[in-house]
């Protein structure tokens, strides 16, 4: 492409065109008379011609300047125009947030109602996903990574850090009155990376429930239910087939209803929840009101 002038000479050239005036044209654009005067000089610099007569007045335009200007003030229209439609574009994009399958499930879709009402402007599109999905590459505006420390690939804002929990029904809770009551009950199983030697499985649950009380059935003593999904073991407990280990956070609305309670009141570590984003995007403003949101959501500990 050849070279063109800056932008700012071709703006106060179509002005001043446009209003035969370089007051009238300074007023529009929100600078001096003389600045107008100035950026045209270079403009005609740089076309090697005079584009205005300016005496006798009134200003008008030379043989170059009249055949210049409605090639620059259909080409600022069109400019202006395609700003204009990708701005608009932009603003009716939805944003875009990844999580977790089991976090978006559980937690921010029953919640997101709340958001609507703050921002109705703004349409949302939900990605659940166990994968973790590249912010460089704008596959997704906003993400809410699930990690044991801060993520490093954007802004990352903590959420919550949650704790894992054995959960039943409450009629099968009334038959634990005593960890020795967990011999022929059914232990639902959802599966955790072998890599993380720290996972809430019931494995740790079971040794460490041994430090705190005596004649814990053995592993063997129980049966097992296991499921690749973590939504689907969720699933399972909540149709009363067993007792399963979750984050407190993801169950907390059914624990608030009444439709989960804890088996024991033994308590495993989790992760933590960051809301993460690129320092860069172009939606800074939208970003900042949803982690706003979503901040307060989260630390009023709302259910719905």
């Amino acid at each position: 492409m050849s070279q063109l002038p800056p932008l700012i000479e071709l703006r106060a050239f179509e002005a001043a065109a446009r209003h035969l005036s370089f007051k009238q044209a300074a007023a529009e654009l929100g600078v001096t008379p003389t600045a107008i005067s100035h950026h045209i000089r270079l403009l005609e610099r740089y076309c090697g011609c005079p584009l205005f007569r300016r005496r006798p007045r009134p200003l008008s335009l030379t043989e170059p300047g009249e055949r210049l200007f409605p090639a620059i003030r259909d080409g600022l229209t069109i400019f202006a125009g395609a700003i204009a439609a990708v701005k608009q574009d932009a603003g009716g994009r939805p944003l875009r947030i990844t999580t977790t399958n089991a976090f978006a499930h559980c937690w921010l879709v029953p919640r997101l109602p709340g958001w609507g009402k703050l921002r109705p402007d703004v349409p949302m599109e939900v990605i659940g996903t166990d994968a973790v999905l590249d912010l460089k590459r704008r596959e997704a505006d906003v993400a809410i990574r699930y990690a044991r420390t801060a993520p490093v690939d954007g802004v990352a804002q903590l959420l919550a850090t949650d704790s894992f929990y054995a959960y039943c029904r409450p009629a099968l809770k009334a038959k634990l009155r005593r960890v020795t009551d967990l011999h022929g009950q059914v232990l639902v199983h959802a599966f955790w990376s072998p890599s993380d030697t720290e996972a809430p499985t019931w494995q740790r649950w079971l040794a460490l429930a041994e430090q705190r009380w005596k004649n814990v059935p053995a592993a063997k003593e129980m049966q097992h239910l296991s499921f690749r999904e973590e939504l689907h073991a969720l699933e399972a407990v909540l149709s009363g087939q067993g007792i399963g280990i979750f984050s407190d956070v993801l169950v907390a609305s059914k624990v608030a209803d009444g439709t989960l309670v804890k088996a024991f009141d033994l308590r495993l570590p989790g992760y933590q929840f960051h809301l993460v984003h690129e320092a860069d995007h172009p939606r800074q403003q939208i970003i900042r009101a949803f982690a706003s949101w979503l901040g307060s959501t989260v630390a009023s500990g709302r259910t719905d």
